[in-house]
């Protein structure tokens, strides 16, 4: 379709860092990426792997001026049995072209995408981590790369693929943390390019970020850029909130992603019954639920963390404290399921994970 994708390998790879030790997130990169570009009347075209290192382009790519990027996470997991796995891989390709179609980008053949990660993690393998709780992150990401100026789609594109060793993404690990509810600042409204997994999106909450840091909390709550009522995500996850006994998150408005952990959390608090319901839900509701005693968990979801329980929460200048600050069941069975089906220690009966 796009060629067979031909591989320069790498003849001065780097010194690994030591998988035993704590990896942080994003600070080590492996020996290859994968590269394929787009060229109008050509299509896609010249798939390859070539060592890691900077990519070159003309001061006036159209990235740079406006911001035609998207970018998709996922991971590899090297499982008790020493198999590298991928998890839901295909919905990562999916969410891709939904992006570029939001910014009017070109889109690619989904099960190429899924492909041309297995072979670049295959490369790579090495680069798997076997620490308990360790995984490669992978970052396949599509920018606009004519050169020139004018505000209109661009006519080239890179479709690029990076991977890095990771640990925890928060540095507690699976410890409760400390969300501040913004009520200024907005992150996107209906309509715009909040379902879309784009760099702007992410520029946007920087802001806000630094100051739920000097709060001490980890991420920021987003309220609606309307009403600044009604709850949307967090900062990198999807939210959930389980009150006497019902679990409730955000519906899909058009203002947040639909995340690949938040739809596999749904799918299986459905299999075991419990109530879980998408649907509006306001900060007074939180506040209400807190106060008379039926807020009893709340976590948050993504590639990144898979899931965090949620110790507080900063509205108003007032802490809420949910679950005495401890980690609730429920979270510690949804833990302990995706990530038990991600390392092969629990029996993939979904099909969610497939072998590199």
């Amino acid at each position: 379709m796009y060629g067979q994708i031909r591989i320069e390998h790498n003849l001065s790879c780097k010194a690994k860092p030591r998988f035993e030790e704590d990896l942080g997130f994003g600070r080590h990169f492996t020996d290859h990426m994968f590269m394929m570009d787009f060229e109008e009347g050509k299509g896609w075209h010249d798939p390859r792997i070539i060592p890691y290192g900077p990519i070159s382009h003309d001061p006036s790519a159209m990235v740079f001026h406006y911001g035609q990027a998207v970018f998709e996470g996922l991971k590899a997991f090297r499982t008790e049995k020493d198999e590298i796995v991928l998890f839901r891989p295909d919905q990562n390709a999916q969410r891709l072209n939904r992006s570029s179609d939001r910014l009017q980008m070109p889109q690619m053949d989904e099960n190429f995408v899924v492909g041309a990660i297995q072979t670049l993690v295959r490369v790579d393998a090495e680069w798997v981590p076997r620490k308990k709780g360790s995984s490669l992150y992978i970052r396949p990401f599509v920018i606009a790369t004519e050169a020139g100026l004018g505000v209109r789609a661009s006519s080239r594109y890179s479709f690029v693929i990076i991977m890095s060793p990771v640990g925890s993404y928060y540095e507690e690990g699976l410890q409760p943390i400390n969300i501040l509810v913004e009520s200024h600042y907005a992150r996107a409204v209906q309509g715009g390019t909040g379902s879309a997994k784009t760099a702007g999106n992410y520029a946007a909450t920087l802001k806000a970020q630094a100051l739920a840091k000097e709060h001490n909390c980890a991420q920021v709550l987003w309220l609606d850029a309307i009403e600044k009522t009604y709850i949307e995500e967090a900062g990198s996850m999807n939210v959930f909130f389980k009150i006497n006994g019902e679990v409730v998150t955000p519906n899909l408005s058009g203002s947040i992603l639909d995340g690949i952990t938040r739809k596999s959390i749904i799918h299986l608090l459905k299999e075991w019954g419990i109530p879980v319901t998408e649907r509006k839900i306001s900060i007074d509701d939180i506040v209400l639920a807190y106060e008379n005693g039926t807020l009893e968990e709340a976590f948050g979801t993504g590639t990144a963390a898979v899931v965090s329980p949620i110790g507080s929460l900063l509205w108003n200048g007032t802490p809420m404290v949910i679950n005495q600050g401890n980690i609730g069941d429920l979270v510690r069975r949804l833990y302990d399921t995706i990530t038990g089906i991600q390392y092969g220690r629990i029996e993939d009966s979904y099909g969610w994970t497939i072998s590199c």
